[in-house]
């Protein structure tokens, strides 16, 4: 026979409402009542009927993570980080989600859709990774998608994109677990206090509705870090193979290059933009056509900096290919530190994210087990990692 509501709250010693207001996850109940309930509910292994119950409560038990392309470890090591804070949690108050991940293909049209799909199925939180699409059109439309989603209660997070438009309605505002049980008095508080605490509570519930926070990672200065570990070694031809130029990732990673060379008199404008390639992709085979090009318009070139780790490895590949060797001839470094990185021959230089870290803080953010940070931005660090396939240029280069 299966397990009823009144089970679980007999269980627990409740009332079937307290129970429906902890599974719900949308009414302040006390910590001590909330963790009794979700025991009994493990115990008894009581199911939620997950579609009437999405259509009675504000949000369902979904957490959405978009990526571009769930084959790139870049992808793939975030999003499992995501999900590996809804199966790592220890507090009991926090209530079970399940990660979907859908991937777009690096689609807008396909990223919006999901976003309109997930809406329908009222997600609890929606994580959007990697680079955004510059185009304007398509950024209006996004950022209008995300408004509805966020006034709608669902928590939005940006992972490894640039936070939206400061113009835009973005209440950074979002309480943690804590923050209902908190606003609950106990049984020795004075009778007046428990409005008061109640308004608090559905007060930090509307704070947390048009909250989009943002982990982000310094592009900029992880191509500058990079630039500036080639010209110490001695470079002056260095050439870039960068990838989609409608993504956000892409343009600040070109930016950061750029600067570290006008910083050091390296190359003018026209000569930088002579000495990159927009191979159209993040890849293996956009770094191996991007290195022939750049081969052909430049061959004096003495190093090449490719839009990430998949990218550089095709860079290799097209240099051995053309007789020439890494980094004899021709110094090659990535970007993102990819856990083949170390294994590559030769190991390759590149700037380390830290995409495991930065999956876990994202999801921490989209279950309110982490308070949001200050401006709702928060930066991960970065680190330039030195490997064997980058060197001094070649003799008379």
């Amino acid at each position: 026979m299966a397990v009823t509501l009144a089970d679980v709250a007999a269980r627990a010693g409740v009332s079937s409402a307290t129970v429906s207001r902890v599974l719900s996850g949308d009414y302040p109940v006390a910590g001590t009542t909330r963790s009794r309930v979700l025991r009994a509910v493990a115990e008894l292994e009581y199911v939620v009927d997950g579609p009437a119950s999405a259509l009675a409560a504000a949000s369902s038990d979904l957490l959405g993570i978009l990526v571009n392309d769930i084959a790139d470890p870049f992808f793939g090591i975030v999003a499992g980080a995501v999900q590996g804070e809804l199966d790592s949690g220890t507090d009991d108050r926090v209530p079970r989600r399940l990660a979907v991940v859908c991937n777009t293909g690096g689609s807008p049209e396909r990223e919006l859709t999901y976003l309109t799909l997930l809406q329908r199925q009222r997600a609890a939180a929606i994580v959007l990774t990697g680079g955004a699409v510059e185009d304007p059109a398509h950024r209006a439309s996004l950022a209008a998608r995300l408004r509805r989603l966020a006034a709608g209660g669902t928590r939005i997070v940006l992972c490894g994109r640039p936070p939206l438009d400061p113009l835009e309605p973005d209440a950074t505002a979002m309480p943690g677990p804590d923050a209902e049980a908190a606003a609950i008095p106990g049984p020795d508080c004075e009778p007046d206090a428990r409005p008061v605490a109640a308004a608090r509570g559905r007060s930090a519930r509307r704070a947390a509705r048009g909250a989009v926070l943002t982990v982000a990672f310094d592009n900029h200065g992880g191509a500058h870090a990079l630039t500036a570990h080639l010209l110490a070694l001695g470079h002056r031809h260095i050439g870039y193979v960068a990838g989609p130029s409608e993504r956000t990732t892409t343009r600040h990673r070109l930016a950061g290059h750029r600067a570290a060379l006008a910083a050091h008199g390296a190359a003018g404008p026209d000569r930088a933009e002579r000495l990159t390639v927009h191979a159209g992709g993040y890849d293996r085979s956009c770094g191996y056509r991007g290195a022939v090009e750049l081969l052909r318009r430049a061959p004096e070139t003495t190093a090449v900096l490719a839009a990430n780790d998949t990218v550089a490895l095709g860079v290799c590949a097209a240099l051995r290919d053309a007789g020439l060797r890494v980094p004899q001839d021709v110094s090659v470094a990535g970007f993102d530190d990819l856990p083949f990185s170390a294994d590559a021959a030769p190991g390759l230089t590149t700037v380390r994210l830290p995409l495991q870290e930065a999956g876990a803080v994202a999801g921490q953010l989209a279950l309110g087990t982490r308070p949001a940070p200050p401006g709702g931005t928060t930066t991960m660090p970065h680190a330039l990692v030195v490997r064997a396939s980058t060197a001094v240029p070649r003799a008379g280069a």
